[in-house]
């Protein structure tokens, strides 16, 4: 599979033999009827092995359409190939939107809700969160279906599934009514007032994203993403906790041009051109950097932002940028957010895996105290009994991993060892 050796960053090569590109769901259902080990290639934004298979990847890129619209119940059915970009065009030009993004719109949707990913905001819950039911085609070829009305607790378990049950060859998305956005941007935030004043920054906004390189005491920019329909009651040119209003559209990353970003300086804009850090017309290409995040248990904000500033001086030149933000609790088994909300530390490194892979220990070893779990599709170094012991439904998702994979058809060696101990 000479087309597909690497993901979007090339930082991992992978180990299949033979990447499969059914246009049906018949032929998925053939494909994984016949293959004996076979796991689902999303869009190549993960960083580590989860989506990797020892013998036989299928990539579900034709499989790329939306199916129907409900606009009765408010939830729209996709294709496991669809990714955010198209469906967000498709759902506002029918008065619809999804309730968060992440910082990219290029990723699958289906790849983005079985890993947890997440966008921001004190009350929005992570991608996942968004659906109601799936199709699956299971280890002998079968479909099925799992909705929240008929199958409420195993849809908790597979939603967030690792894909570990199947091919996901739809979802259902619970969707609301379009709105607009905007997003205002500040310069160099105070650490010392985010630690005075955590809650005020991050509840200041729909969607808040606090950004650092680590070289000093503060935040270099702070991101407001607000709906347009919500009451401002700050005056957008005082200060905010100290932070100076931008002047000049900014990227994450400072000395680079803001020209890929989404629209800034308050100005009005569909959600979905807000909602992400960057446009839907930019697609990013294989990416000179690497990826960690770990999300952690909202009591312990300041206490574990403090912990990763004692060693800024070992992070920083590492470092491509580093991102805070924050998401609601939820109910899905394998989230990092199950049953409370979380911070997220973001990291963005340059292209050096073997300085970063010695400087990961020293961050885990500073979060160790605050229930730190890492992103299920990024670089971490924690053992896999460590990473098994954060999550208390762990039992139930090896159990409804048995029940519907028994030979272990979906595992892989990423899976054996963070869901199932054989490490």
């Amino acid at each position: 599979m000479t087309d597909a050796q690497r993901n979007w960053a090339g930082n991992y090569t992978y180990n299949a033999a033979r990447l499969h590109r059914p246009t049906t769901v018949e032929q998925v259902q053939e494909i994984v009827s016949r293959c004996h080990k076979v796991r689902v290639l999303g869009s190549r934004h993960s960083f580590n092995g989860i989506a990797d298979s020892a013998e036989d990847l299928i990539s579900l890129e034709h499989l790329n359409q939306v199916i129907s619209l409900d606009r009765e119940n408010h939830t729209v059915t996709i294709e496991g190939g669809v990714r955010y970009g198209p469906l967000c065009e498709y759902l506002h030009r029918e008065g619809f939107a999804l309730h968060n993004l992440a910082s990219l719109p290029h990723i699958s949707v289906a790849g983005a809700c079985a890993t947890a990913t997440h966008g921001s905001g004190n009350k929005n819950g992570n991608l996942a969160t968004a659906v109601v039911a799936l199709e699956i085609v299971t280890v002998n070829g079968d479909v099925i279906t799992l909705s929240r009305e008929q199958h409420a607790d195993q849809l908790q378990g597979a939603v967030v599934g690792l894909g570990g049950l199947g091919v996901v060859t739809k979802l259902t998305l619970r969707v609301e009514p379009t709105f607009e956005m905007h997003q205002t941007l500040y310069e160099n935030l105070p650490l010392a007032e985010l630690k005075n004043h955590f809650d005020e920054i991050t509840d200041s906004a729909y969607s808040v994203s606090l950004f650092t390189d680590w070289q000093n005491a503060n935040f270099n920019q702070v991101w407001l993403k607000r709906r347009a329909a919500d009451v401002v009651t700050k005056n957008e040119t005082s200060n905010f906790f100290g932070a100076t209003p931008a002047t000049r559209d900014l990227h994450p990353i400072g000395a680079l041009s803001a020209e890929n970003c989404t629209e800034q300086m308050g100005i009005p804009g569909a959600w979905y051109e807000r909602l992400p850090h960057f446009k839907m017309d930019f697609t990013p290409s294989s990416g000179e950097e690497l990826q960690t995040e770990y999300l952690i248990p909202r009591q312990y904000a300041v206490a574990a932002i403090e912990a990763v500033n004692h060693i800024r001086g070992q992070i920083a030149p590492l470092l491509q940028i580093s991102e805070i933000r924050t998401v609601a609790t939820d109910t899905l088994w394998m989230s990092p957010c199950y049953g409370q909300s979380c911070i997220a530390l973001h990291f963005t490194w340059k292209m050096d895996w073997e300085a970063v892979r010695q400087l990961l220990p020293l961050i885990e070893e500073q979060l160790a105290p605050f229930q730190a779990r890492p992103h299920w599709g990024k670089l971490f170094t924690l053992p896999p009994k460590q990473v098994r012991a954060l999550y208390e439904r762990l039992p139930d998702f090896q159990d409804l991993l048995r029940q519907y994979d028994p030979q272990g058809k979906f595992r892989n060696a990423f899976l054996d060892a963070y869901i199932f101990g054989t490490d």
